[in-house]
């Protein structure tokens, strides 16, 4: 992350892709094959957004709490 490169969000190195970029490609439905060429990256780099973004989710704490906490629900 580079605060002078797309705001300080997280960014495939060596481009100004950002990681949320890439996943919401893929969340979208496109294709490993689609966004390669859309963002001229590789495999490699589409794999590594999505070891990070595996490791930020297995280190923050969840985002709304259990349906337990919530009785509202």
């Amino acid at each position: 992350m580079d605060p002078a490169v797309r705001f300080g969000k997280p960014c495939l190195a060596g481009t100004r892709i950002d990681v949320a970029t890439i996943l919401g490609d893929l969340a979208s439905g496109a294709s490993a094959e689609e966004i390669e060429a859309e963002h001229r990256i590789s495999r490699e780099q589409i794999t590594a957004a999505l070891r990070y973004a595996a490791h930020v989710a297995a280190h923050l704490p969840p985002a709304v709490g259990s349906s337990d906490e919530n009785p509202s629900r």
